[in-house]
């Protein structure tokens, strides 16, 4: 592995774990619940419909609004932060083979 994709992969793990508070807000996720008009407004009113006027535990919709209001759990940064990896060393080889 050389160092362009190490950087790569570090800056991309880093990245998304730095990131993922903002977007979560940005989405609508926020510590006051689900901004009203918002996308994930929409994404719990389909849930809701979906599931009998009730959004399921464990779904995305909950998982995305737990963590908009208590943060990122453990295991969820980690998650985040492979995922980011992975998309940073992607793109490091994607750029090795230009």
């Amino acid at each position: 592995m050389g160092l362009l994709t190490f950087v790569a992969a570090a800056a991309g793990a880093t990245g998304a774990v730095v990131a993922a508070p903002f977007v979560l807000t940005a989405v609508g996720f926020t510590a006051g619940g689900i901004a009203a008009g918002s996308i994930a407004s929409g994404m719990m009113s389909a849930a809701a419909v979906a599931n009998g006027g009730a959004v399921a535990t464990g779904s995305l919709v909950a998982l995305g609004q737990a963590a908009g209001a208590a943060g990122l759990s453990a295991g969820a940064t980690a998650a985040v932060a492979t995922t980011g990896g992975a998309v940073g060393w992607l793109t490091a080889a994607a750029v090795a083979l230009i």
